[in-house]
């Protein structure tokens, strides 16, 4: 299993037509981050935005471009909309991406793909089946700085790897925010914890077992607001994954190997104007390495319309969906929980990240 990031260039190849895009639903995460990505690239196409209140769909439009659509399923309806990005509550990640891809769309869809393993089964097989393309939006994969860590480890920078670590934590969020609702796949597993699972599973090629977990629950809300998990590869390297709705912001992961340790500090939400840092640690001497800035979300768009332009594979990269939920699930189903007082929520402007 390799890191898809990539040093190409921002915009996409455009001897073919556009890939046209509809969005499903109006989450912050499309405004802040993918619509002004995707606004940028040649190569695709904004035609839709889809919400069940129309001033919301509205408001996006005006931004970005694009028709409004009043509801879901009139999106998918539309001949014009060749790919579906879905931007709903985790809860609705499995009926509208599988209605899409009934409908003929490819699709990609913000983590997590589903909240359980047999629907993201169920909607695998329905890309099969039609020839479709279908991913998980994480777009850390595709930032530069994941190559060139990949690039250090391969080259022997930490020696044998013995032991991955990862963090994934943000600050209590304001009010009655989604992912405190259990009724809409809420969480800190489902959201923040699929980070560092992801990232263990592209560093380390061999297959992971887990070996045990924990997960602090919300005595009112029946959410986990974190937990932790130990796994282990088939050769012996520990992973140590952490996350969080509890914590001072973290976003984290390391290899420390038989000659050293590498470590990056801002793994996973990178904003587009910052430029990343590796730091190798051997034999008491330390060394960081600067990656220029990337917009990770623009890359992953990309790479997304590149697999549905050239046809790629799209079974090989099944099983990594796959497999996420399979770990996912057991990190879930096996944890020791641990029932705990109810979060208090806090001001945004103190989430820090």
């Amino acid at each position: 299993m390799t890191v898809h990031a990539s040093r190409k260039p921002v915009n996409v190849r455009t001897k073919s037509p556009p890939l046209r895009f509809g969005v499903l639903g109006c989450a912050d995460i499309a405004w802040k981050r993918t619509l002004p990505a995707l606004r940028q690239l040649s190569g695709v196409e904004l035609v839709a935005v889809a919400s069940r209140d129309r001033a919301k769909a509205k408001r996006f439009c005006a931004e970005f471009g694009g028709v409004p659509v009043t509801g879901y399923a009139g999106l998918l309806e539309m001949p014009e909309v060749d790919a579906v990005y879905v931007a709903l509550p985790a809860a609705l990640h499995h009926p509208w991406a599988l209605r899409a891809l009934e409908a003929g769309k490819h699709v990609m869809v913000e983590k997590p793909l589903a909240t359980r393993l047999a629907q993201t089964r169920e909607m695998v097989e329905q890309a099969l089946d039609r020839g479709l393309w279908l991913t998980e939006n994480f777009s850390f994969l595709h930032h530069p700085l994941h190559a060139r860590v990949r690039s250090l480890l391969d080259g022997g920078a930490v020696g044998e790897p013995l032991v991955f670590t990862s963090a994934f934590g943000i600050p209590p969020r304001w009010g009655d925010d989604i992912r405190y609702r259990a009724d809409l796949g809420g969480g800190a597993l489902l959201d923040v914890g699929t980070y560092p699972l992801r990232a263990a599973q592209a560093f380390l090629d061999a297959e992971l077992d887990l070996l045990g977990s924990v997960l602090r629950i919300d005595r009112e809300r029946q959410i986990d607001l974190g937990g932790s998990a130990l796994l282990c590869s088939a050769d012996g390297v520990s992973v140590e994954l952490t996350f969080s709705f509890q914590s001072s912001y973290r976003s984290t992961y390391a290899m420390w190997g038989t000659e050293g340790r590498l470590t990056v500090e801002r793994g996973f939400s990178l904003p587009g104007d910052m430029t990343a840092r590796i730091r190798v640690e051997r034999q008491g001497r330390a060394e960081e390495i600067a990656v220029p800035p990337c917009d990770q979300f623009a890359a992953a768009i990309r790479a997304f319309a590149g697999a549905v332009r050239d046809h790629e594979d799209f079974k090989a990269h099944s099983r990594d969906l796959l497999r996420q939920a399979e770990l996912v699930e057991a990190i879930s189903g096996r944890a020791h929980r641990v029932t705990v007082s109810p979060l208090a929520a806090a001001d945004p402007r103190n989430s820090g990240g």
